[in-house]
């Protein structure tokens, strides 16, 4: 079918799937050829540019930033059974021509402000690398991929014009949206390069294992033995190709790891070998003989191309890499740009393959929030850029970190408005703005049961003000694995500051505040329970402003599980350790440098905990302090002072009665607990001290 005006051509429906979900009256594709134009049509949606065409606009969304209670973000039930048998109905139903974009359907729709992301596929072509994300993706992203047509011949030089000529015409449309090229492999060479032509335009690399690193490829020896013999070759290349990815494997452990019965393991595997016949048979049509041998000589003509060029890059980029690639030695290559580009995060997937999109448990969303690599405008807003996370991410976290939950069995108490202290959380109000100000524990372990009772009992999300560290970006090269903190930021940390303390609470958010910051989470010995705040009021003016309900809270626990035996004292007695924490003072953000003496001392460093058998953590929530209506008043330095005061001395009161109470609770030791659970089941909650 042919676009009026233009040699171009657009898919036939045919080359849709089957299957509901990719209506040809609802997902569109079109088509260019480099340096060829596109003609215009009346049906071009809102957002779609010079070489994209829709035959129905798409309906408008809420932004996801509203999603709290559902799991509409979590990942599509799509598995590479799917991925294959989509292949198939691409190569089956293509009707060749120039490379062309496709949206599809399975994105659904995007809000006004959602950022646009080009795909950019690896050696296959196809463009639905990104299948088993597309439904995720397609919540807080306008989203396109590019097919190359199997018997496509385009230069790669010419694929960089395409690209490029899009690329402008979209900026040009909407000047002040980011646009995310997500390149895998070869397409990892096609972002960068046309990232380095235009240093001018906002763009956002997300970078998969790219093929910059080609010349050490075990494929490259290769190409001379195809050159002559690729007929006689071709038949058992797929099969060598689909070993080096390691995608046979992973789905025979995937099956095993799934513990179930022997006749399910065997029916698993079976449906595992039919499933992967199929994805041979694909890969051997979508890399025949003599495309097989192009898109080689492609690659090795693309990382030249983009290496030659990689000076030029100023982009801010995102790399994800594979430990066990059998392609490309990609962790190599991985830290190698990581020192070139000056804006640049990397994480890294020590057990994964090459196709790293297509392995079970690899969320792209969930990577790009935990990289705090999502923006709408030129610069990232950790507030209104902020995706809370869905009900799948935040079960994943959960359970990564349950076993402190099950180690300190977490009592929660909280106060309500005529004083009485209850059991529970009923005592905390639902809507915002709400500030919680308390005691940090030793290395903040407090934090983890405080924010998973409040989503998991109360569905709140409490966002934390954070110190900076937890945010230092791995482009700065003497910095440490930043990714750790992936998991904080996800669950929606922001760096302390005046600006996001403002925004947090004009956004009417539920938000948790530490005055003692690091000097609290990291004090020395005998230093527990001592509150470490600065003198002056920091926080309740801006929380009369909101008039925001503070809520004092005390949490006791931490002498139960450990005891610091060498700290921040001991380590600058010595030398090295005093190097060492120097250094580490350089590459962060320091805090509080106006304040003299403890309160100021913010410097990070890691104390020398000997464990104990673990006691019981506990939480109280004292008598909420209403602050709306008594902005003028708080203007008053000396009026805020003393409300700054009487938070400071709940917050010890809440303490001592902790401290007090713990004394009376059977289950304070972790050997009671373990012999409640035993006799009532492990997922029962233990019973405490009487109220």
């Amino acid at each position: 079918m042919a676009a009026a005006g233009s040699g171009a051509s657009i898919y036939s429906a045919s080359f849709l799937p089957t299957r509901p979900k990719w209506r040809p009256n609802v997902s569109v594709f079109a088509s260019a050829t480099a340096g060829q134009s596109v003609p215009a049509t009346s049906q071009k949606s809102k957002t779609s540019g010079s070489e994209k065409v829709r035959f129905e606009k798409k309906a408008e969304v809420q932004p996801a930033a509203k999603l709290y209670d559902d799991d509409s973000m979590t990942k599509s039930n799509l598995s590479l059974k799917d991925y294959f048998e989509q292949s198939k109905d691409m190569i089956r139903s293509n009707d060749g021509g120039p490379p062309r974009w496709f949206s599809p359907l399975e994105c659904g729709s995007q809000s006004n402000d959602s950022p646009l992301l080009f795909f950019l596929p690896g050696i296959d072509g196809m463009g639905h690398g990104l299948t088993l994300h597309h439904q995720r993706l397609g919540e807080i992203f306008d989203m396109w991929c590019l097919h190359i047509p199997i018997m496509d011949r385009t230069p790669f030089t010419e694929l960089v014009k395409l690209v490029e000529r899009t690329v402008r015409s979209e900026n040009y449309r909407s000047p002040k949206r980011p646009i995310y090229l997500v390149g895998e492999s070869i397409g990892g060479c096609l972002a960068l390069a046309v990232a380095a032509h235009n240093p001018d335009i906002d763009l956002l690399l997300i970078l998969s294992n790219p093929a910059t690193c080609f010349s050490k490829s075990p494929l490259q020896p290769l190409i001379p033995f195809l050159e002559i013999m690729h007929s006689q070759l071709h038949l058992s290349m797929p099969y060598v190709l689909s070993s080096l990815t390691g995608i046979p494997l992973r789905m025979v452990t995937a099956t095993v790891e799934k513990g179930l019965s022997l006749q399910q393991t065997v029916g698993e595997l079976s449906k595992a070998i039919i499933a992967l016949s199929s994805y041979l048979s694909a890969l051997a049509d979508a890399l025949p003989g003599e495309t097989l041998l192009w898109k080689l000589q492609m690659l090795r003509s693309a990382s030249a191309y983009a290496n030659s060029r990689l000076h030029a890059v100023r982009a801010q980029a995102l790399l994800l890499v594979s430990g066990n690639d059998q392609l490309l030695p990609s962790q190599e290559e991985g830290e190698r740009l990581h020192h070139i580009f000056p804006k640049c995060e990397i994480r890294k997937f020590n057990d994964s393959g090459h196709t790293l999109f297509l392995e079970d448990g690899v969320d792209l969303v969930t990577i790009i929030k935990g990289a705090s690599f999502y923006r709408r405008a030129r610069f990232l807003d950790c507030v209104s850029d902020y995706l809370p996370p869905s009900a799948s991410e935040f079960k994943k976290l959960h359970e990564s970190c349950r076993w402190i939950e099950a180690a300190t069995s977490p009592v929660m108490l909280s106060t309500l408005k005529n004083g009485k202290i209850v059991k529970g959380l009923a005592g905390i109000p639902s809507k915002g703005p709400v500030l919680f100000v308390g005691y940090h524990m030793l290395l903040g372990l407090e934090v983890i049961s405080f924010i998973s009772k409040f989503w998991t009992e109360r569905n709140i999300l409490v966002r934390g003000l954070t110190h900076p560290m937890l945010f230092a970006s791995s482009s700065d090269k003497k910095s440490r694995d930043v990714s750790q903190f992936d998991a904080v930021r996800v669950m929606g940390a922001v760096p302390v500051s005046a600006t996001n303390f403002y925004k947090l609470l004009s956004s009417k958010s539920h938000v948790l505040l530490y005055p003692g910051g690091a000097r609290e989470a990291l004090h020395r010995r005998g230093e527990e329970y001592t509150l470490f705040w600065p003198e002056r009021s920091e926080f309740v003016r801006m929380a009369a402003r909101f008039g925001a309900t503070i809520i004092p809270f005390g949490t006791v626990g931490e002498d139960d599980i450990g005891q610091v035996v060498f700290d921040y004292n001991d380590q600058m007695k010595i030398p090295y350790f005093k190097a060492e924490l120097e250094k580490m003072k350089e590459e962060y953000v320091s805090l509080r440098t106006d304040i003299d003496g403890e309160v100021g001392n913010q410097d990070p460093h890691f104390p020398l905990i000997l464990p104990k058998l673990p006691g019981r953590f506990y939480y109280l929530f004292g008598m909420p302090i209403e602050t709306k209506g008594r902005k003028q008043e708080l203007r008053d330095r000396e009026k805020s002072h003393e409300l700054y005061l009487e938070v400071k001395s709940e917050v010890e009161r809440c303490m001592a009665y902790l401290k007090e109470k713990r004394e009376n609770d059977p289950y304070r030791n972790v050997l009671p607990r373990l012999i409640y659970q035993a006799t009532h089941g492990l997922d029962c909650e233990v019973p405490s001290f009487e109220l």
